[in-house]
């Protein structure tokens, strides 16, 4: 990995309204281009608004009108721009996409793997973890619920990603989005050796009140940079390597054995962990 600077945006959208979020998306993208970042990531859902009832409804093919449009925006402005979608699966229920947009007119994807008990009526879930890469480092994407499962994160550093984005669309009533998310993202950056960067909706949409926020953990648990204005806000962060490379690398010895992925005894955990169920309560 080499140092990086990323920008993470929390904005209020409107459902089935993709032109006027587009709007949006592009002017953060401008202001994260004149910040200096190379990167910019956008909540879940953020192109056509999370509203499950309607999702299907909005839906768009990709590449079709708003990625193309996102696609011309990294062209335009050399960042690689992280847009939440929701994009048809051939039935009525659509995946929740975050679009990868990379300057040189590449589209990739990531399908929300893990959908929370109230979405699997509405949505289909995805069934890969691909790793992108930038000239700078290697990234995955794990969308809001699909951190609650640790094997998301594991997955994606043993393949190598060096940072995981995490575009949120939380809602208020959960209760302090940095108290929730300090419950548990710091161990997965920890345990993983990873750079997590989260990022949520925030204001009014639909019916629902989003609570915003944005954090970035570095490899070893820690609070790196974050944003709690509870209103619009782009958080800008400079992802230090020194620290990943370290750890990754090895060197110095006392640093190797830092990497507690490389300690896995995966012929112990094999049948133990492959489709079971949660045990039942006495």
């Amino acid at each position: 990995m080499e140092k990086l600077r990323i920008a993470l945006a929390q904005i209020q959208v409107k459902t089935g309204r993709p032109r006027e979020n587009i709007e949006k998306i592009s002017a953060f993208t401008r202001r994260a281009a004149k910040a200096g970042a190379a990167m910019i990531c956008f909540p879940e859902l953020c192109v056509h608004g999370y509203n499950r009832e309607r999702a299907h409804l909005n839906a768009e093919e990709i590449p079709g009108e708003s990625s193309l449009a996102i696609s011309a925006l990294a062209r335009e402005t050399g960042l690689v721009i992280l847009a939440g979608l929701a994009e048809k699966s051939g039935s009525p229920r659509p995946f929740i996409t975050q679009l990868a947009a990379f300057p040189d007119g590449r589209l990739e994807k990531y399908r929300k793997t893990h959908l929370g008990n109230s979405e699997l009526p509405y949505f289909t879930p995805g069934d890969a973890f691909p790793v992108f890469s930038t000239e700078k480092a290697r990234f995955g994407i794990a969308i809001c619920w699909d951190l609650h499962f640790p094997e998301v994160t594991a997955i994606y550093s043993l393949q190598g990603a060096e940072i995981i984005f995490a575009p949120h669309a939380s809602p208020a009533y959960v209760g302090d989005r940095k108290n929730v998310w300090l419950k548990y993202l710091p161990a997965r950056a920890y345990d993983n050796s990873v750079y997590i960067a989260a990022c949520n909706l925030t204001g009014e949409d639909g019916g629902q009140t989003f609570c915003g926020g944005a954090i970035v953990l570095d490899p070893k648990g820690n609070v790196a940079a974050e944003a709690f204005s509870g209103r619009e806000d782009l958080l800008i962060a400079d992802l230090d390597p020194a620290l990943i490379n370290t750890i990754r690398g090895g060197e110095p010895a006392s640093m190797r054995h830092s990497f507690f992925l490389a300690g896995r005894r995966p012929e112990l955990y094999g049948e133990l962990i492959k489709g079971k169920d949660f045990p039942p309560r006495d």
